[in-house]
């Protein structure tokens, strides 16, 4: 690690001290997400930290999120892990015909944090280093317009700026309809820029092509 990314990261942990949290059993890499995040600007990168703890200890006080709190969200099997991509990172794919807008939202929100930590333990080996990073797959084959669920899209993305900061690598989206463009410009505008850079759309065969080299054929949607 670079001598001036050390003084950043003291400097950090000073600065959360200060606000009245503890940064002690955390290790170097997962600050760093939060540096990374905010542009090595340790003064926003620690308020970012103090939210993330906040945030967890409300919405997932034991550490983890049960089976048996998202139960209708689980039910769907819209949602499956397809191993490690060529670079070692989990492979998530989202089959966007199996959702449809949830009527209880807490519980949603409680599915996506559960999904976005089991997806990072699957890479782990051991103790979790902390920068640990995903592949998502957001697959839009077959959806109709009840499937549609720009609220669901937005608290996706937000979630992963904000309380998973630096853990996507790539978001590829494939299969998506013509009818699904104008509502996936309106999400955008909800996502970071920095963000945004990571998402792919598959619009041709050099994308895909791309996509395959990175997740291997089995995450190729059958049509």
């Amino acid at each position: 690690m670079e001598k001036s990314h050390e003084l950043e990261l003291t400097q950090m942990r000073k600065l959360v001290e200060k606000l009245g949290f503890s940064t002690e059993i955390y290790g170097d890499p997962t600050l760093m997400r939060f540096l990374i995040a905010r542009s090595m600007d340790t003064d926003k990168a620690s308020k970012m930290f103090v939210q993330w703890l906040k945030w967890r200890s409300s919405l997932v006080p034991n550490g983890f999120i049960t089976e048996s709190e998202v139960p209708d969200q689980l039910e769907a099997k819209k949602i499956y892990l397809q191993g490690l991509s060529k670079s070692g990172y989990p492979v998530m794919i989202v089959q966007a015909c199996k959702h449809y807008p949830p009527k209880d939202h807490l519980q949603f929100k409680k599915f996506v944090v559960y999904l976005l930590d089991k997806t990072i333990a699957s890479s782990v080996k051991g103790r979790e280093i902390g920068d640990e990073k995903l592949i998502g797959v957001l697959d839009f084959q077959n959806i109709t317009y009840k499937n549609v669920d720009a609220r669901g899209l937005i608290t996706g993305f937000q979630f992963l700026q904000a309380y998973f900061p630096e853990r996507l690598e790539k978001c590829y989206v494939v299969n998506m309809p013509r009818f699904f463009v104008s509502v996936w410009r309106m999400v955008s505008s909800f996502i970071e820029k920095a963000t945004l850079a990571k998402i792919v759309i598959l619009t041709n065969e050099d994308d895909k092509k791309t996509f395959i080299e990175e997740t291997g054929e089995e995450a190729v949607p059958i049509k």
